[in-house]
């Protein structure tokens, strides 16, 4: 028997052997290193962005915020080669990993990688689970090996579902990937595994330098051995990727979704297997949708009655007529490949509380907007109302919506998808509580002012969204209506340019053309009077109208003078500039408190992006790299100034009376494409 003051020390004892038993071995020599974690509590992991160590010991890559993303290193670095000339030393990895949602859906997944350095800062979220970034994705230079663990299909990687497993090689296209799952060593039969199931997996990673080979597995956690056939396995000489000397770890990302996700226990060796993870002493993964009791249905007893019972039935008949005839929409057969995008008209009725006033966001020249959320999810949304009044061209309308739904980019408004209703279209987006950058340009009262750093940080959102419609996603996104009315701000007062109502798109290296003249006066290019045939050169003319706007707290079309003529914004913003009255073009609403260098560049970027000929115009690509200063802007020359100063917009002020209006309808849109 223990004698009472002893228990402390025993207490003490216990703790110490908990730690040492949970703590990561490791051993360093020529040829030989190795490291086993049974759970990450008194760990010493680098991390960083939200990446962190729970108090239970569980790794938790994200946290459950949207949009966001993670990093866990091994701090030492791994000398891969035996020599300076060698190859690349055979390595196995081994990780027992988890990923919660509260939704039956997560995004977007994590890797376990290797990679020259810990420093991954310049990754972004979401679609590139913080492994790289649309610049440099699937660059040679980058040096990265990755396995991912993908719960979202994106095409623009070649993703083959939403559930899978891949082997990178410095990007996201992966060489080899398969579904999630295993194969029984039994029979052979594969069994499919689902990452978002909120159950615990493990994952096998070897490589093998003679046979240049690399063989991922995976496996529920309960099972008790490897399985002997890998998941996915490819030939890969890994010494044409990765440096004599490397980092091991791990990334993830959210998307809109909130995702949390787990690494539970870890081991790694070079020219061996991976040590044994210990499970026993695992910590637990967290539980955010119990597996609780069934609640009992009780049943329903119908009346003895025959009356009551025929009663009854008219009743329900009767109400379910005026049900069906509240909620009736249109569906046609070519509808049903765009089932996960077509909401319901009932649901959208009821998240607006049936489109009352007291939910009106706004109205425009396209429909009114409404604010709602949904029934199920609870998911905060605007619903806005645009009548069509012909059926032509609509299927090939709502192909680009869904299409347009798939965008994963910070800087646009998520369009969830659609729903139609006899003469009416509905288009969902992701709600955006601080509404319209408009009302923070033209509104009354000092409490609307936004300081130049957060016009600054909008502008340079807006042109990497426009950078990644025009570029970066696998069609080219014309949007054809960027004004200030159409960049919303989220709760943090970021940028999101939104309304894809009048966007197009079509194959990189297309010649695009389009037989209306749609988007809205002041912000259209000078060659879609001619033409009608909206580019990217068209969206970056009104992209710099807009950034006109935004520095100069102006309209592009103004009442000025008094005889009630529209006077332009980008005449009377080169007007000052050759008068050298540089300071009287910022909005005087800042009342001086600016940067001059940030407000400067700004006006010319605008005006070299509204410049009347298209050759003289950037690319949105040119626009960051002036907006993040790694070039210079070409210098404005008087005699481009007084060129655009006195061809650029004339066919436009003298054919429309209003700055705002719009041109073109949906029915334009849809029976145009």
């Amino acid at each position: 028997m223990v004698r009472p003051n002893m228990k402390p020390i025993v207490q003490f004892f216990l703790k110490l052997l908990l730690i040492v038993l949970s703590a990561p071995q490791f051993i360093a020599g020529d040829d030989n290193q190795r490291f086993v974690y049974s759970g990450f509590a008194d760990t010493s992991l680098a991390l960083d962005s939200i990446a962190s160590v729970t108090p239970s010991g569980l790794l938790e890559l994200t946290n459950g915020t949207a949009m966001s993303m993670g990093h866990a290193f091994y701090p030492p670095p791994l000398r891969l080669r035996d020599s300076p000339n060698g190859t690349v030393q055979s390595f196995s990895t081994s990780f027992v990993f988890g990923i919660i949602s509260i939704y039956d859906l997560s995004s977007h997944g994590l890797t376990m990688l290797v990679a020259p350095s810990k420093d991954f800062s310049k990754a972004t979220p979401v679609q590139y689970l913080g492994l790289v970034n649309g610049s440099n994705n699937g660059n040679t230079t980058n040096h990265i090996f990755a396995v991912e663990l993908d719960t979202w299909q994106n095409t623009e990687f070649g993703d083959i579902n939403n559930n899978h497993i891949g082997i990178d090689i410095n990007g996201l296209s992966s060489v080899q990937s398969h579904p999630d799952g295993f194969f029984h060593d039994h029979n052979g039969m594969f069994k499919d595994l689902t990452l978002s199931s909120q159950e615990v997996m493990q994952v096998w990673v070897d490589y093998d330098r003679e046979k240049i080979q690399i063989d991922v597995t995976m496996a529920p956690l309960d099972m008790a051995t490897k399985p002997k056939r890998p998941t996915v396995s490819t030939r890969y000489n890994l010494s044409t990727v990765l440096k004599d000397v490397a980092y091991i770890g791990f990334s993830s990302s959210t998307g809109k979704i909130k995702t949390r996700h787990y690494v539970l226990g870890w081991s790694f060796a070079m020219n061996g297997p991976a040590p044994v993870i210990n499970v026993t002493m695992l910590p637990k993964l967290p539980r955010h949708h119990p597996k609780g009791n069934r609640s009992w249905v009780l049943e329903i007893v119908l009346p003895v009655a025959t009356a009551a019972v025929l009663l009854s039935l008219g009743t329900i008949a009767f109400l379910f007529v005026q049900r069906h005839l509240r909620y009736a929409q249109l569906r046609d057969s070519w509808e049903m490949e765009f089932g996960p995008h077509r909401f319901s008209y009932k649901d959208l009725y009821h998240a607006t509380g049936g489109f009352e006033d007291k939910n009106l966001l706004g109205v425009g020249g396209f429909g009114r907007v409404y604010k709602g959320v949904l029934p199920r999810s609870r998911l905060k949304i605007a619903v806005k109302r645009v009548s069509h009044d012909s059926k032509q061209g609509m299927k090939e309308f709502i192909a680009e919506i869904v299409s347009i739904g798939r965008l994963q980019n910070r800087n646009l408004v998520p369009l969830l998808g659609y729903c139609r209703r006899k003469g009416e279209l509905l288009l969902v987006y992701e709600y955006m509580p601080n509404g319209s950058l408009d009302k923070y340009l033209h509104g009354k009262g000092d409490n609307t002012v936004l300081s130049w750093a957060q016009r600054f940080h909008i502008v340079k959102g807006i042109a990497s969204g426009l950078l990644y419609l025009h570029e970066e996603w696998e069609k080219v996104v014309v949007h054809r209506d960027i004004k200030a009315s159409n960049v919303l701000l989220d709760d943090k007062m970021n940028g999101r340019l939104g309304d894809f109502g009048l966007a197009r798109l079509y194959d990189h290296g297309i010649d695009p053309h389009t037989t209306h003249v749609v988007g809205t006066i002041g912000y259209l290019a000078p060659e879609l009077a001619h033409s009608g045939n909206a580019t990217p050169p068209t969206d970056v003319f009104a992209f710099g109208m807009f950034i006109l706007e935004v520095t100069c707290g102006q309209r592009p079309v103004n009442y000025q003078n008094a005889q009630g003529n529209q006077l332009m914004l980008v005449d009377w913003v080169i007007d000052n500039v050759q008068k050298g009255s540089f300071d009287d073009t910022v909005d005087a609403r800042l009342k001086g408190r600016y940067d001059v260098d940030e407000a400067y560049l700004a006006l010319k970027i605008g005006l070299l992006c509204s410049h009347p000929f298209i050759n003289a115009r950037p690319s949105m690509r040119q626009v960051m790299q002036y907006l993040d200063g790694e070039i210079e802007p070409p210098e404005l020359r008087s005699e481009s100034l007084a060129l655009m100063q006195n061809d650029g917009f004339e066919p436009y002020t003298i054919s429309y009376p209003s700055s705002t209006t719009s041109i073109g309808t949906v029915s334009h849109v849809s029976g145009g494409r």
